[in-house]
């Protein structure tokens, strides 16, 4: 039985060719393109820290997990090791359970909770533990549970995307959604027809499924302080703005807020 540790003791294996530019990292392109979330994860929270002042704290433990998936995506496909993998996936299930603790809107929790935030993050926290401990299971199936979680928080984006009359919001909305279509199209593409891309020598979507999910989350996690904003701190002023100009034609999204005496 191999060592966890091990190269390539994942069950795991993405369509780009293993080994094809070194002998120390297996998949040299699905390696290296999570840069961005090393870019993204520093500079959203600094370009966030006034809303995360006013907010919560704990906001800053997300953009950590953000920064930190990346880290352990890189190592897993570096090595395609079983430790890789599990580090991986479970990074993103505390990263998603980040997100839901902090900004689901209180009518989507379950009616027993009685929108009590401090229950429903217990119980997000007990279901993510749980989740964390079935991932060793079947980890050849995790990846599409994970994705099953992201169809649920397009769900709620599209149920306030009904409700608002922001244009901005809907603009956001309507951007991130593009943007995770293409990241799932690419992800599934490389699960499905890896014979057929390597046929034509372009195995690398899952790749290009790093970048566009790594836009994909700055984007959903302003989309979500807006709505949030709406619910939980109505009498505050928030504005969109992208970096690095507002003029810009594509730029990373950020929301500053008007001042008040809440601070961490």
């Amino acid at each position: 039985m191999p060592s966890i540790f091990a190269y390539q003791s994942s069950e795991v294996d993405w369509c780009e060719p293993n080994f094809q530019y070194s002998q120390l990292v297996a998949e040299f392109y699905n390696t290296f393109s999570n840069v961005t979330f090393f870019v993204f994860g520093p500079l959203m929270t600094f370009l966030m820290r006034p809303y995360i002042q006013k907010r919560s704290c704990y906001i800053y433990v997300l953009f950590i997990l953000f920064t930190v998936t990346g880290l352990f995506s890189m190592y897993f496909h570096m090595t395609l090791s079983f430790l890789g993998q599990m580090l991986d996936e479970i990074a993103i299930l505390w990263l998603l359970a980040s997100g839901y603790s902090i900004w689901l809107p209180r009518c989507y929790f379950p009616t027993f909770l009685a929108q009590n935030r401090s229950w429903y993050i217990s119980l997000i926290v007990t279901i993510t533990l749980v989740s964390t401990c079935l991932s060793f299971l079947k980890p050849t199936i995790n990846a599409y549970a994970l994705n099953a979680i992201g169809l649920h928080i397009i769900y709620i984006v599209v149920q306030e995307y009904k409700k608002t009359k922001n244009k901005e919001l809907r603009h956001l909305i309507e951007v991130s959604t593009v943007i995770w279509a293409l990241a799932l199209t690419s992800w599934i593409s490389d699960r499905l027809f890896c014979s057929f891309w390597q046929w034509i020598n372009f195995s690398y979507l899952h790749s290009i499924w790093h970048v566009l999910i790594s836009f994909t989350f700055p984007y959903g996690m302003v989309i979500l302080a807006i709505v949030d904003s709406t619910y939980e701190m109505p009498d505050q002023t928030i504005k969109v703005r992208y970096w690095p100009r507002d003029t810009w034609p594509v730029g990373l999204p950020y929301v500053e807020m008007g001042d008040d005496h809440k601070s961490c």
